[in-house]
């Protein structure tokens, strides 16, 4: 198991080197890039959930739940109490 979370460590610090030496349009393009794979990750997930809805539906859901997350970043937030005291 030692092995297999150092090879992982391994990876995540070159992938970080790596970022590091890109110039700025890559980087931005590599954003883009993440956007769109998680927005199709997100559609079929949708599907999985609605499968009665066609495309434009997929997509006019993905949008709703895009704008919750804006309103969710616009709002402050203050952690609760702990229960336990």
């Amino acid at each position: 198991m030692d092995d297999i979370k150092a090879l992982c460590d391994d990876i995540y610090r070159e992938r970080v080197l790596r970022s590091r030496r890109m110039k700025f349009e890559d980087k931005f393009r590599a954003g883009q890039e993440l956007f769109e794979f998680a927005c199709s990750l997100s559609k079929a997930g949708i599907r999985g959930q609605f499968p009665e809805l066609d495309d434009a539906g997929v997509h006019c859901e993905l949008l709703r739940r895009l704008r919750i997350g804006e309103e969710l970043e616009k709002q402050t937030w203050t952690p609760r109490k702990s229960l336990s005291k």
